[in-house]
């Protein structure tokens, strides 16, 4: 009884600790860039005018670097030729013959668009990452990882609801 006391306590606090993460994330990016200058995007909303403009899960991917759900993007089962853009400032960003089933619920692709996105580190969760964002508006757009198919090995894991289709003219 003693052990399992202890397990559901240390259990039930690592779920608290994730959850206090996931919260404080934006918290802590505001407070490690506030001596910073913002970054300048083409594209430029305030808070109030991103928020009526988009979705509120486009908002908190895009805006606030969340992550959709695995499976939950009509994006990832989209095999039309056409070109995903930018949910936020419709930018093109991925062309369609990039595009892969990566198996892990989320639209990948081998390659962007030439100039379409930007990469930073990412170094939340404890993991080192390489965040991939929009170059026009800094909207977060997903991952990149190194485990892809050929010919460039990459695999840009992207959350559907920060990009629109654009099916290509018949």
């Amino acid at each position: 009884m003693q052990g399992r006391r202890r397990f559901l306590i240390a259990g039930g606090t690592a779920v608290a600790a994730f959850a206090a993460l996931g919260r404080l994330r934006p918290l802590a990016a505001a407070t490690m860039d506030a001596g910073k200058p913002a970054a300048s995007f083409e594209v430029t909303h305030t808070d109030a005018q991103w928020r009526q403009m988009l979705t509120p899960q486009a908002y908190e991917v895009l805006r606030h670097e969340g992550t959709e759900r695995p499976y939950t993007s009509p994006l990832n089962d989209e095999h039309r030729a056409g070109v995903f853009g930018c949910a936020g400032c419709r930018l093109d960003l991925f062309g369609s013959r990039t595009k892969f089933d990566s198996h892990t619920g989320w639209p990948s692709f081998w390659a962007p668009l030439d100039h379409a996105v930007a990469t930073r580190e990412d170094r939340s969760f404890g993991v080192t990452r390489t965040e991939v964002h929009c170059r026009r508006c800094g909207g977060h757009l997903g991952h990149v990882f190194d485990d892809g198919p050929k010919p460039t090995g990459l695999r840009y894991c992207m959350n559907g609801v920060a990009m629109n289709f654009t099916p290509a003219a018949a």
